[in-house]
C-alpha cells in the first residue's frame, strides 16, 4: 500500500482530536473529488513498518490525546489496500484500546466485497459513497455530498 499523507494531529477528519492516513488508490475517481492526487495505486510513498509505528506512537501519545485514527484517500477499501488496512487495524486494537476508527469509501455498504466487510467489521464509522459533485453541501459535516451516509458500526 502507498499513502499520500498523514496527519498526526487533525481535528477536521472526524470527532475530537485524531491521527489522518490519506492513501492511495482509488477505482471511483469522482468528478470534482479535492484528493484527485491519491487515485493512483503507485502514487504517494510506500506506507512501511516505520510509518506503521508511527501511527501506533501517536495513537499512544498521552501528551496529545487522541480519540483515534481516520482513514481516508485515495480509498482505503481499495481491494489492494485491505492487508495493510487490515494489520494496521489489528494493531490498533491490541495496543491502542479505545481508539475509534473513521473509514470514508467511495463504495457503497450494499456494494462490499466479503474481504471489504472484514475491514469494516475493525471500525467504528464508515462514510459510504462516491462524492456527487451535483449534490455537494458545504454545510454538510464529514461528507462532500449529500448522497454519502455515515454508518455508526459500533
Amino acid at each position: 500500500m502507498n499513502f499520500h499523507d498523514y496527519y498526526p494531529v487533525d481535528v477536521v477528519n472526524g470527532p475530537g482530536t485524531r491521527c489522518t492516513l490519506f492513501v492511495s488508490g482509488c477505482e471511483h475517481q469522482c468528478r470534482g473529488c479535492y484528493n484527485q492526487s491519491t487515485w493512483q495505486l503507485a502514487s504517494g510513498r510506500p506506507f512501511t513498518q516505520v510509518m506503521e509505528e508511527r501511527i501506533i506512537a501517536d495513537l499512544q501519545d498521552t501528551r496529545i490525546p487522541r480519540q483515534g485514527l481516520s482513514l481516508s484517500g485515495g480509498d482505503p477499501l481499495h481491494p489492494q489496500n485491505l492487508a495493510a488496512i487490515n494489520r494496521l487495524l489489528e494493531r490498533i486494537a491490541q495496543e491502542c484500546v479505545g481508539k475509534d476508527i473513521w473509514l470514508w469509501t467511495g463504495y457503497r455498504m450494499s456494494e462490499l466485497s466479503a474481504d471489504q466487510r472484514k475491514t469494516i467489521a475493525r471500525i467504528n464509522v464508515l462514510i459510504d459513497g462516491k462524492f456527487v459533485k451535483e449534490q455537494h453541501d458545504p454545510a454538510l459535516i464529514w461528507r462532500g455530498s449529500s448522497n454519502q451516509i455515515i454508518w455508526h458500526l459500533r
